[in-house]
């Protein structure tokens, strides 16, 4: 009983006023259709994924968290190119497959921009198929995954209005 009236208080308050989170997608349901919605949400998986790929493997080698690679039971390092080529592997699984209602959904797009990112972080190990991560010449996979993301985020941005020059 108590915790039914504790629901419905909290149902008034937000029906008296929306959370951010509700108004964000309000907004972005007004000012984005279904394609941008999807691009942004790649855009925005690509820089985090690339991010949070960047820190956890510089937080690896220095020890600084508790885990370490992960490798097979062969002793084999499992690089994350590894499951970026998985995620999209999936993602062309939905794109070829998948109903219509998955095909151009922010999920997928947010798989896609994370599996690209797993991928773009260690471009320079598959370029040279050398482990130069952390080398000078490892700087080509921020250099590419920069270029990347900058048309994306070109891509996901509203034409102006008609009428304006």
């Amino acid at each position: 009983m108590r915790e039914n009236m504790e629901r419905r208080r909290d149902d008034e308050r937000h029906e008296r006023r929306p959370g951010l989170l509700r108004r964000w997608r309000e907004t972005l349901d007004e000012h984005t259709d279904p394609t941008q919605r999807s691009l942004l949400a790649t855009w925005l998986s690509f820089g985090a994924t690339f991010g949070g790929a960047r820190l956890i493997t510089h937080g690896i080698r220095s020890g600084r968290l508790p885990w370490g690679n992960i490798s097979t039971s062969g002793g084999t390092h499992m690089h994350h190119y590894n499951f970026g080529i998985a995620t999209l592997a999936g993602v062309g699984l939905v794109a070829v497959r998948g109903d219509a209602q998955y095909v151009g959904h922010p999920g997928v797009g947010a798989a896609y921009g994370a599996g690209t990112a797993l991928i773009a972080d260690e471009f320079a190990l598959l370029l040279d198929l050398k482990d130069v991560y952390w080398a000078k010449q490892g700087r080509i996979s921020v250099d590419i995954s920069r270029s990347a993301s900058s048309p994306s985020s070109a891509s996901t941005s509203p034409p102006p209005p008609s009428g304006t020059n």
